[in-house]
C-alpha cells in the first residue's frame, strides 16, 4: 500500500484554522553556514543564527480580516502535513506585509520565530 507523503496540509495560528491555498513551507534550521576563503584558500566556516519559519499561501475566504495577520506576534503556528508530520513554531511573528491577489483571493504569509520543531508520526 502506498503511503501518503504530500499534497495536503492544515494550519492553525493560535488555534484558529485558515485555508491553505498552496505552497506551505517551513524551515527548522537554526544556523546558516558560509565558507570563509582568502587569497590563500579555504579558511573555515562562518555560522550565523537564523530564525525558524513557516510560510504558506492562504485563501481570503471573506470571513477574516487580512490586515489582522500584520499584527500577529507571539503566536503559535501549527502545520500538519500529509505525511503525518506536525511542524510547530512558537513565539512567531508574521513578518511580511500581506498583499491579496483578488483574481484567486490568495495572499502569502510568512511567520518567523526563535525555533521551529518537527514531530514525526512514529
Amino acid at each position: 500500500m502506498a503511503k501518503l507523503l504530500a499534497g495536503t496540509a492544515q494550519v492553525t495560528v493560535d488555534g484558529n484554522s485558515y485555508m491553505i491555498e498552496g505552497a506551505a513551507k517551513y524551515s527548522a534550521s537554526s544556523v546558516r553556514r558560509e565558507s570563509l576563503t582568502g587569497m590563500d584558500g579555504y579558511h573555515g566556516v562562518k555560522e550565523t543564527p537564523i530564525p525558524g519559519s513557516i510560510s504558506f499561501s492562504a485563501r481570503d475566504a471573506g470571513d477574516l480580516t487580512v490586515e489582522d495577520f500584520n499584527r500577529m506576534r507571539n503566536v503559535t503556528v501549527v502545520l500538519q502535513l500529509a505525511n503525518e508530520k506536525t511542524v510547530v513554531g512558537r513565539n512567531m511573528a508574521c513578518v511580511d506585509a500581506q498583499e491579496v491577489d483578488t483574481t484567486e483571493a490568495t495572499f502569502d504569509l510568512k511567520f518567523e520565530g526563535p525555533s521551529v520543531s518537527e514531530q514525526t508520526a512514529s
